[in-house]
């Protein structure tokens, strides 16, 4: 009689230890999976099928030239006039904010005084406020019944108004977006390493000398995070702007526009496509140079 052939103890070993790992790691699989399935089903639903059906809506025929929305874009003088000055005053409002706010943020992290906490909450207060009234705040101070219109009439017999144009738009946008810099800038400095300032005083480094080579390429990151949420923020920003005036040619105002007074949806489709296109261009490269942290440092 033949004896039962019988595997080698050190393959049962191997594959009972096998089928023992596997076994939670399928289970933690498993879970994982129904712990997306939440997010996943609110991302498809609110987000990728919206959006994508944007896409397809902005390649429809424009209702005023007949062919794709996506063409007439280019093709029509009103609508690139509208993209530039989008472009053109979001990076001009995050680049002033960065300039202004970096260095206020960094004297309030470095410096300690009476007072220091109720000014930083005055200084931070409009990220509380809505678009609209921070519109409203603009016209107070350069509208027609503003502060520097009364004040101009009273001095010079005529009024000075700036609210209405793009100088208002940019006021409003810079005021908005100052206080965001602010916090990303004193986050920023208190994670500095204060050993490489005194390593490089000690080498006989001058003040001027170690702001250049060593506080900013330190929070050269943050700086750049924050300013491109800054430009994130004032490209699609409709509230001020709606508020100051809908003759301003804007994208967000285009939008509304081709939306609410023409019903041209394949046009609106298509502006809102361009818009977030330019907007993810910009976070992407502002992420790629800031070596991937653009959110941890915003």
């Amino acid at each position: 009689m033949k004896a039962a052939s019988k595997q080698p103890l050190g393959a049962a070993s191997f594959s009972t230890r096998w089928m023992v790992l596997t076994v939670p790691v399928r289970h933690k699989s498993l879970v994982a999976v129904l712990a997306l399935m939440p997010a996943l089903i609110v991302f498809c639903a609110f987000w990728l099928l919206p959006f994508s059906r944007l896409i397809l809506m902005g390649a429809e025929a424009d209702r005023s030239s007949g062919v794709s929305a996506y063409l007439t874009i280019l093709t029509h003088r009103q609508y690139l006039i509208s993209i530039v000055t989008t472009v053109g005053i979001s990076l001009v409002v995050s680049l002033t904010a960065v300039a202004i706010a970096g260095f206020v943020g960094f004297f309030l992290a470095r410096q300690h005084f009476w007072g220091k906490a109720v000014l930083v909450a005055i200084l931070t207060f409009p990220l509380a406020f809505p678009g609209v009234v921070v519109g409203f705040l603009v016209i107070m101070l350069g509208g027609r019944q503003g502060a520097l219109a009364q004040s101009s009439l009273w001095l010079f017999g005529e009024r000075w108004m700036f609210a209405y144009s793009l100088a208002g738009l940019f006021i409003g946008y810079l005021y908005f977006s100052i206080p965001r810099v602010i916090t990303t800038v004193m986050a920023a400095c208190d994670n500095l390493d204060k050993s490489l300032e005194e390593a490089a005083r000690s080498l006989g480094a001058n003040t001027w000398q170690v702001t250049k080579d060593v506080i900013v390429p330190g929070i050269a990151p943050a700086l750049l995070s924050t300013g491109a949420i800054c430009f994130a923020t004032s490209m699609g920003a409709f509230g001020t702007a709606f508020t100051l005036g809908t003759r301003l040619n804007i994208l967000p105002l285009n939008i509304y526009g081709e939306f609410t007074n023409y019903a041209n949806f394949a046009m609106a489709a298509a502006l809102s496509v361009v818009l977030g296109a330019i907007t993810w261009i910009a976070l992407s490269i502002a992420r790629r140079l800031a070596g991937g942290n653009l959110g941890a440092s915003a």
